[in-house]
């Protein structure tokens, strides 16, 4: 029987570790995002090398509920469950150490994506040591450049989710712009650097204040260009599991479980999906500055995507601290530096919809609702604000 705490908030990786190797079954309920999907594959891996059962489940509004009898059950960045792996920085950091109290080495490249996808620096603390580990088993150099999953530069400019362009969605133009820049399809650094030189100039022409720290996620990434990596860099995988949890989570899952050709296309697949609808929504949104509050309304209501897109309308377009995107049946807020935006949220969704549903921190909130008035909506989100 496990010995894990009824509920155990923001759990560290002791306590990970402690609870898993006691627990006969484990569920792990993550967030729609990068960064938890890589550390529940971490955390499944290391499960599965010590032959205990396990389940992995990725939802935009996850709604973990502690294990019935004997199951644990782990919420990443998602309160509710019998523990909580928040992470701090990332929770593939946390998870990678819980891995390694279990006696398993995780994989450092797919919890460095992780790291990378919560937009935190590969080269210190923690994720220096798994950039090591990393370096020990392949070749990992970083170089000039964009970050991308695929060796296809066209690609990697038109399905970024990292940064948004007027190439952004649209692969034809992504082309057109290489060629204008006489970039060749196998590029040398002189050619990677004017790249990156002329992304850097086009991300942030018209966007707010922070597109300009927003493009370096994008820039010289950390290349791995070793065919069994499966992967061209590691931003670029973490990109990938980002979309891929918000696109398609089980195909998320799978990706972050095991290795495997037919699931990284089906995954590659998911984020050119997400990041061409995207792109779309953020360019065709309807926006309204408040005090606070940067408002965008989209088609369609998926929670998912809704917090890429809000992601990128803080990041490039936002003058307001606090971006609330919302779609039809579906919301999806962040901040910068904020705080109450899971309460902010519930008090929204109240508003509308009695049975709705949301889950999220200070920092970042999703939703689901039916129907309802968006004005009142927006209006009881900004009030619990």
């Amino acid at each position: 029987m496990s010995t894990a705490p009824a509920t155990v908030e923001d759990a560290d990786a002791g306590e990970v570790a402690a609870a898993l190797s006691d627990a006969p079954f484990v569920r792990v309920v993550a967030a729609a995002d990068g960064d938890s999907l890589a550390a529940s594959g971490v955390l499944a891996r290391a499960l599965r090398d010590c032959s205990i059962p396990f389940q992995v489940r990725v939802d935009p509004v996850p709604d973990p509920v502690p294990g019935a009898a004997d199951d644990l059950v782990v919420g990443i960045r998602a309160s509710g469950g019998d523990l909580t792996l928040a992470g701090g920085e990332s929770a593939s950091l946390t998870a990678a150490v819980a891995a390694r109290e279990l006696g398993v080495d995780p994989d450092p490249i797919l919890a460095l994506a992780g790291v990378a996808a919560a937009d935190r620096p590969l080269d210190t603390g923690g994720a220096a040591t798994l950039l090591d580990a990393a370096r020990e088993r392949t070749t990992v150099d970083r170089r000039s450049g964009v970050a991308s999953p695929t060796a296809d530069l066209a690609d990697g400019l038109a399905h970024s989710t990292l940064i948004h362009a007027p190439v952004s969605g649209d692969p034809e133009a992504a082309r057109a712009a290489l060629s204008d820049l006489d970039v060749p399809s196998e590029p040398a650094d002189e050619d990677r650097r004017r790249l990156a030189s002329w992304l850097s100039i086009e991300a942030t022409a018209r966007g707010s204040a922070r597109a300009a720290e927003t493009v370096e996620r994008a820039l010289r990434p950390h290349a791995t260009p070793d065919p069994d990596v499966g992967f061209a860099t590691v931003e670029g995988v973490g990109d990938v599991l980002d979309a891929v949890a918000r696109e398609r989570p089980g195909t998320g899952v799978a990706l972050a479980i095991r290795d495997d050709e037919a699931v990284r296309t089906a995954a590659l697949d998911a984020w050119r999906r997400h990041a061409r609808a995207v792109h779309d929504a953020l360019a065709g949104a309807t926006t309204g500055r408040y005090d606070g509050v940067f408002v965008a309304r989209v088609d369609g209501g998926d929670p998912g995507r809704l917090g890429t897109v809000a992601r990128l309308c803080r990041d490039v377009r936002s003058p307001e601290p606090v971006v609330l995107v919302v779609g039809d049946g579906g919301a999806a807020a962040v901040g910068v530096d904020a705080d109450g935006l899971g309460r902010a949220m519930r008090a929204a969704v109240r508003a509308v919809d009695a049975d709705g549903t949301s889950a999220g921190d200070g920092r970042r909130a999703t939703a689901r609702f039916e129907g309802g008035d968006v004005s009142r909506f927006i209006t009881a989100f900004r009030e619990a604000l």
